[in-house]
């Protein structure tokens, strides 16, 4: 099982683990911006404290992306040929677990502030036709993130759900090959003398990441 799907499964049983009393749940499934085409789906739990309006949101998200600058990361993590046509692909998955305080705003439904952990599991694939180079580099975060969401309504039971927010990830390690990279100033295998600063140059794992995201929202 994948740390992503590891994951997943806690905050879903922290999800359901709320008080027996009235509450309100909803999902959501969303396309938008998330550096790079991300798909999210998320689950949430408002009214859970009585007397504050204090929920919970999961969102899962996966993430189409640019990998980074195939030349530079085929010297930094592998060697210094030139030779091939590069070949690019990436992407990540994203898991959220938020805290959510819901406001009162005309016009919406569920409209809440959103603050909490963040996991980004990234992968970059470069390849190299005709140069005999087919490598990929990987990076495990934690992070935090904030952003607001809330619901247009539609009909009784659906609405567009609307979403943008900010994730920040401080501290990660890049795997290429048998070198890594860390912002801790660790190089494993590090090649002419170059550093955390010019692989995260030359690599786009998620670092500050904004999104804004649209797409259908379901209440019971």
């Amino acid at each position: 099982m994948t740390k992503v799907a590891k994951g997943s499964l806690l905050a879903a049983a922290l999800l359901c683990a709320g008080p027996a009393r009235a509450v309100d749940w909803g999902a959501s499934g969303m396309i938008g911006y998330q550096q790079g085409l991300g798909i999210r789906a998320s689950g949430d739990a408002l009214n859970l404290v009585r007397g504050a309006p204090l929920g919970l949101s999961l969102s899962v998200a996966y993430v189409f992306m640019d990998p980074g600058d195939p030349a530079a990361a085929r010297s930094i993590f592998i060697n210094d040929a030139t030779d091939g046509t590069p070949e690019t692909s990436g992407h990540s998955w994203t898991l959220g677990l938020n805290a959510v305080w819901q406001l009162r705003v005309p016009g919406t439904e569920d409209f809440g502030l959103l603050l909490g952990p963040r996991f980004s599991s990234f992968s970059g694939r470069f390849k190299y036709v005709g140069g005999n180079e087919d490598f990929t580099i990987t990076s495990d975060e934690w992070g935090v993130g904030t952003g607001v969401q809330c619901i247009l309504p539609l009909s009784r039971h659906w609405g567009i759900a609307l979403s943008v927010g900010f994730d920040w990830y401080p501290s990660a390690t890049l795997y290429g090959h048998d070198t890594s990279y860390s912002t801790a100033g660790t190089i494993v295998n590090g090649r002419n003398a170059y550093t955390w600063a010019d692989a995260n140059a030359a690599v786009n794992q998620p670092q500050f990441v904004p999104s804004i995201l649209i797409g259908a929202a379901w209440q019971p």
